[in-house]
């Protein structure tokens, strides 16, 4: 049996060796344009920055590697001009020679990965100081570029994983740095409520952030000298980095039948065998399906293509394992913060039809006597059947720990009260005695039982409408005088009982305070009194923040 496999990185490397340790009668031809196969993509920004030392710890495996340690036979520098499948054939261009020959196969495998979606502006245009973060090569001739040239100013066009990472290693370096988003916020798929604090980060870390801003126009020959925004803005940078999303490459696959699905990405079985019977796809090419909606997913990341690629080299060979679906679990450190969210996030599962529950949980990761800090956590979770569909964290540390319980416990179906009954690990200096995740659970099954929540986006649809509503702060009469939620009136947890007679019980109630526990005390409080409508603002001090940020009604009197 001939396996040829088109591509290499984490999922085509990942197929021969899972094939190979399945099979010694299979003869394995891996084909490679790149000059290196096996590399930590999500490294390279850091090797940018210089902290990872040197490149090559990157590419710990090369073609030598391969031949030894599997009987792998891996051609880099050889490109796949076309397919004859229907003789079962590839044309294969060696790039270093020009020679050009054909070879054989009984399975094909596709991990011909992504590119990066290039903005028109830029297309056609080559410039010596615009780069693109794309592989090993293309992050030396950066590191060079920047060694040699020594700019002072950058600007990254894009602010989703690369473009922050990037941004990060380039201010680390002395840079300044702009960053230009087209949609309203960083990370755009997290929420205003969860990207403000991203927003915060950059602002206390020098960087400019430009919401809603694109470059549309471009000037210079072989350098770019300057560039017009859609704001009208000019910018003179001495050096741009694009990150701005990226694309399956199908066009190989395509050319010789290959389905594609929903999302633009080849379309597979769980064995991620395609349309045509002995070929497969696997990694950044193809197309994910989403573990709580079964719905096709585009989500390339490093993770699914091992996983992908594991899981096809075992299929082929006679295995059992199948493609299971993914969460689209991911994770990022910028600066001071670590980013992470998994699962559905709210607007994704509103318009999956869910009716949720949406709690903020602000939490430190360990005791403050252990220097713990807050994290903050969103979690999503399904009215109906209590199960828990998202969680997004944003946080200085802890945050990688409880990002991946989290994704765990959505794989396998696990509601709301399971959270607390988890027996997680407990000592000062790693956790909560009750940790983070747990008060989720407990703050999550009171809101989808007794106490509902109430989230920023609905008060504020609320205030728009001119609902009549009593807002009750719970806090402190110092923080309610340094900023409050306009119309709110203040009055102290401890007054509640004695001042909740002067209320209107048949008015809709909504309490709060900072993190939400005073807030839940006050719910009960006024509920037990015999209130009929009283929810708990969740999100208070995102709320604020959003507030202040828009410049509306001053908070404070």
């Amino acid at each position: 049996m001939k396996i040829i496999i088109i591509g290499s990185v984490a999922s085509g490397t990942s197929v021969a060796t899972k094939t190979r340790r399945n099979t010694e009668r299979a003869e394995i031809t891996l084909y490679d344009k790149d000059t290196d196969i096996s590399y930590a993509v999500c490294g390279i920004p850091y090797a940018i920055g210089g902290e990872v030392g040197d490149f090559d710890e990157l590419t710990p495996r090369d073609a030598q590697w391969f031949k030894a340690r599997h009987n792998v036979d891996v051609h880099t520098s050889h490109d796949v001009l076309s397919i004859n499948h229907a003789a079962k054939k590839v044309l294969v261009k060696n790039l270093l020679t020009g020679e050009t020959f054909e070879d054989k196969y009984d399975l094909l495998v596709f991990a011909t990965g992504a590119s990066y979606q290039t903005p028109e502006v830029f297309q056609n245009q080559a410039f010596d100081n615009v780069f693109q973060v794309r592989n090993i090569h293309s992050g030396k001739i950066i590191k060079s570029f920047i060694d040699e040239h020594q700019p002072k100013t950058a600007v990254v066009v894009g602010a989703g994983y690369i473009g922050l990472e990037m941004a990060e290693q380039l201010k680390t370096q002395g840079l300044d740095v702009i960053v230009l988003q087209r949609s309203k916020h960083p990370m755009p798929h997290f929420g205003w409520d969860m990207s403000i604090r991203i927003e915060e980060e950059m602002r206390k870390q020098g960087i400019q952030f430009r919401a809603e801003e694109t470059i549309v126009e471009v000037n210079g020959r072989t350098r770019l000298e300057s560039a017009v925004t859609s704001q009208g803005n000019v910018l003179e940078a001495d050096l741009y980095i694009l990150a701005t999303g990226v694309v399956p490459n199908t066009s190989l696959a395509t050319s010789i039948g290959v389905t594609l699905g929903e999302t633009g990405a080849i379309a597979t079985d769980t064995s991620l065998q395609t349309n045509l019977e002995g070929v497969y796809a696997v990694g950044d090419v193809a197309e994910s399906f989403h573990v709580i909606t079964g719905k096709p997913i585009y989500r390339p990341m490093a993770t699914t293509a091992n996983k992908m690629g594991r899981i096809a080299g075992d299929a082929m060979t006679g295995g059992a394992l199948r493609f299971q679906g993914i969460l689209g679990t991911g994770i990022l450190r910028f600066f001071d913060l670590t980013i992470a969210q998994t699962g559905l996030t709210e607007k994704e599962a509103l318009a999956e039809g869910y009716e949720v529950a949406v709690l903020f949980n602000i939490k430190p990761d360990k005791p403050t006597y252990m220097a713990g800090k807050d994290m903050v956590i969103k979690a999503v979770a399904d009215k109906q059947t209590h199960r828990i569909l998202g969680v997004q964290i944003i946080g200085p540390q802890g945050v990688d720990k409880r990002i991946d319980i989290f994704a765990s416990t959505i794989t396998l179906g696990v509601k709301a009260e399971d959270l607390f009954h988890m027996d997680l690990a407990y000592a000062p200096p790693f956790s909560t005695t009750k940790d983070a995740v747990a008060y989720t659970g407990m703050a999550l099954t009171n809101a989808l039982n007794t106490a509902p929540l109430m989230t920023p986006q609905t008060l504020l649809a609320l205030q728009d409408k001119h609902t009549e509503m009593t807002i009750i702060d719970a806090r402190t009469a110092e923080s309610y005088a340094e900023a409050h939620i306009p119309g709110a009136i203040h009055i102290p947890l401890s007054a509640l009982r004695d001042q909740s007679v002067n209320l209107d019980k048949d008015k809709l109630t909504i309490v709060y305070c900072y993190k939400g526990v005073a807030g839940n005390a006050a719910q009960n409080i006024l509920r037990h009194e015999g209130f009929k409508t009283v929810y708990n603002l969740t999100g208070v001090m995102i709320i604020i923040k959003k507030l202040l940020s828009k410049s509306r009604k001053s908070l404070s009197n």
